[in-house]
C-alpha cells in the first residue's frame, strides 16, 4: 500500500498521480495522490507557482490553506471525498 505524496496517508481504491512540476512546465516526475489531494493543490497553485515552487513537497504543505487542510484530512479514511473548492485564481 502506498502513501499520499501531500498527506501521508495510505492509498485506498482510488488514486491520481500527479505532476510536481507540471508537464507544461517540463515536469515528468509523478507522485501518487488521493482524488481529493490532487484537487486541493490545483485549487490552491496555479502550474506557474508549482514549476516556481519544484518537486520538495514541503513549501506546498506550509501553505496555511493546505496545512488547515492536511489537518482536517488527517483522521478520514482513505477513499475519503467531499466536494473541493474550485481555483479562486
Amino acid at each position: 500500500m502506498s502513501a499520499c505524496w501531500l498527506c501521508g496517508r495510505p492509498i485506498g481504491a482510488r488514486r491520481e498521480w500527479h505532476h510536481p512540476i507540471p508537464r507544461s512546465r517540463g515536469g515528468r516526475e509523478v507522485v501518487a495522490l488521493h482524488p481529493i489531494c490532487h484537487h486541493t493543490i490545483h485549487a490552491r497553485f496555479s502550474n506557474v507557482q508549482l514549476a516556481r515552487i519544484g518537486a520538495d513537497r514541503t513549501p506546498i504543505a506550509g501553505d496555511p490553506e493546505i496545512a488547515r487542510f492536511l489537518r482536517w484530512i488527517a483522521d478520514k479514511p482513505p477513499d475519503f471525498h467531499a466536494p473541493t473548492r474550485t481555483r479562486r485564481r
